[in-house]
């Protein structure tokens, strides 16, 4: 994959926070986090994109209007996004395996592991999942502990809750 000549810096509310979207020059989004992350989200940019600078410019119309899609219930909506990022093949597995799982469901760091035949790689999938550059589009908030409790989301517990609640899980 090449990387995108130039990154537009969006934001857009939500019922939990303002949103902070980054698409490419294609409309390709390649991040999505909480305005409260942003050192993360440039952070994660860096290591993904190299040190570059983001331009203000508005996201496509199609990604705002899915993304409200997604809040007001509509929660397919957010599989007609387009979306690309860089990282290392490990990576992309456990983002791509974190889209398949449905809204309204769960599933354990262990049980994706070995959904993506690396069983024994728990904490590597549990470290992939904290670099998702995605959230919310590349669910993470859907993973949790072996013990079905809530660990680990980077835009902070109460709304990796709010967002589970949002889908009809029963916490």
């Amino acid at each position: 994959m090449t990387s995108p000549s130039a990154l537009h810096l969006d934001r857009q509310p939500s019922p939990i926070g303002e949103l902070l979207l980054v698409s490419d020059e294609a409309g390709i989004l390649r991040a999505l986090d909480f305005h409260d992350h942003e050192p993360r989200l440039q952070r994660l940019l860096g290591r993904h994109y190299g040190d570059r600078v983001l331009e203000v410019g508005v996201a496509p119309r199609a990604v705002r209007q899915a993304l409200a899609d997604y809040f007001d219930g509509d929660f397919p909506a957010l599989n007609t996004i387009p979306w690309a990022t860089a990282g290392g093949a490990f990576q992309k597995a456990v983002w791509r395996a974190l889209t398949e799982i449905p809204a309204g469901q769960t599933q354990t760091y262990g049980a994706l592991a070995a959904r993506i035949g690396r069983p024994s790689a728990v904490r590597a999938v549990g470290a992939a999942n904290g670099a998702n550059p995605l959230s919310i589009l590349v669910p993470c908030h859907r993973l949790i502990g072996a013990n079905g409790a809530l660990t680990g989301y980077a835009g902070g517990l109460d709304r990796k809750a709010w967002l589970l609640r949002h889908e009809g899980v029963a916490l």
